[in-house]
């Protein structure tokens, strides 16, 4: 048994004490909150993931398909527009794009490149929206690879043969205008007008489709690259 002048050592009633045990349990919850909030802040970093190069390289391609796309758009609408009618003696003949074959070359490699450009842009905007390329085996990036190749040779002989074939036809148009006049026949300076008009409108549906092609171009070296990667 304890003796009664030995008593139970009691709590300590100093409030200092008690106060600098309270400041330590706020320090102590203070830094754990500051340490939850460097690891919040540690785990939105490392959520943010960087873009790719795959994604630069597909939104730069699918950006070149589009005004690809718009190019050969807006030349087929102005060479399929241009029309010519001319008043003869005894009826009216109206010139069209069919009446002259280079003519009907463009509308084709035209036509065709704009229905591949079609067939493009869902791939490009698939890879875009996933952030990785279109994979079926191992065939698509070498059809996409030949298939750009092949667009490109179509876009540049249409060039070649709408600008040629435009030059030689007014240059022809001038000369002759240039003979009746010299003989004293106006009355063909009076078609000339028209006929000026046509093939102007075939320059601006040749300069749509070679900055086409120069898109082309750029389309034919990134699936190169894109193939080369793989």
């Amino acid at each position: 048994m304890a003796r009664p002048d030995q008593q139970p050592q009691s709590q300590s009633d100093d409030p200092h004490a008690q106060t600098q045990i309270q400041l330590s349990e706020s320090y102590q919850t203070e830094d754990h909150s500051q340490v939850e909030i460097v690891n919040h802040s540690e785990s939105q970093v490392t959520n943010q993931t960087p873009i790719s190069s795959v994604q630069v390289l597909a939104i730069v391609s699918l950006t070149i398909r589009v005004a690809t796309w718009i190019c050969l758009l807006a030349s087929l609408i102005v060479l399929a527009s241009d029309t010519s009618t001319i008043k003869g003696l005894y009826r009216n003949v109206k010139i069209g794009f069919n009446d002259i074959y280079s003519y009907r070359y463009m509308m084709s490699a035209i036509v065709i490149g704009f229905t591949y450009t079609c067939v493009q842009l869902p791939i490009e905007i698939y890879q875009v929206s996933m952030g990785k390329r279109v994979m079926i085996g191992n065939g698509l990036p070498m059809i996409i690879f030949f298939g750009d190749k092949f667009l490109l040779s179509m876009l540049a002989t249409g060039v070649g043969a709408a600008f040629g074939a435009t030059f030689d036809l007014k240059k022809n148009l001038d000369d002759l205008d240039d003979y009746l006049e010299s003989i004293g026949e106006p009355l063909f300076s009076q078609l000339r007008t028209k006929l000026d008009n046509f093939f102007n409108m075939a320059y601006v549906s040749s300069g749509l489709l070679l900055i086409a092609f120069l898109c082309s171009i750029a389309s034919s070296i990134l699936s190169s690259f894109s193939f080369q990667k793989k």
